[in-house]
């Protein structure tokens, strides 16, 4: 996330929000662990502000290599799925678009940003220069009792519907809602 601005002043996170600027929470499903090898196979973003949800995308992608079984059990995506889905070059540019200049919010960012800015450099197009929040790192201040901070353990901690884990779509909305529950759960420190 070398390129990235990671936003660090939770203390003021709260009061950027309520002043109305565009998040979008995101997550990729990949073919393995580490971006100069692996490939991304879906993207799922939710934009939202201090009113509400304001839009959402959701892709799979065809990664033009094979999707391995141990990712297909954990994404439930396989090479079927994507045989007829774009490719990253054709997707990259309407991702761009969706996200603009928003402030980017993930779990474990470094992780989907890491993967995004490198499927952006093998296209020859610029890395993301848009503001990060981690909600792994997010989390970890709002709630340092806890003794998990994954994602799937948050939405159970925080009473989040998960419909479909391991999914980008639906990584995406409950990345949003973790968010969401930091901003609220820690209000009185932010003042």
């Amino acid at each position: 996330m070398q390129h990235n601005k990671v936003f660090r002043d939770y203390r003021h996170l709260a009061r950027l929000f309520k002043d109305g600027p565009e998040f979008v929470a995101f997550d990729t499903e990949t073919t393995g662990l580490y971006p100069d090898t692996g490939r991304v196979i879906e993207i799922g973003a939710v934009k939202f502000d201090a009113t509400g949800i304001l839009d959402t995308y959701n892709v799979l992608i065809n990664p033009e290599c094979s999707i391995s079984p141990q990712i297909s059990r954990i994404s439930h995506i396989d090479d079927a799925m994507v045989v007829a889905c774009p490719t990253i070059r054709t997707v990259l540019p309407v991702f761009l678009g969706f996200i603009g200049t928003s402030t980017l919010v993930a779990h474990n960012a470094g992780f989907d940003v890491g993967f995004m800015n490198a499927e952006l450099a093998r296209s020859s197009l610029k890395t993301l220069s848009n503001s990060v929040v981690d909600t792994l790192e997010l989390s970890r201040w709002a709630y340092p009792t806890l003794t998990k901070h994954s994602l799937q353990f948050l939405a159970r901690a925080l009473s989040i519907e998960v419909r479909n884990a391991h999914r980008a779509s639906d990584d995406a909305r409950v990345c949003m809602e973790v968010f969401l529950h930091c901003l609220h759960d820690t209000a009185s420190v932010q003042k």
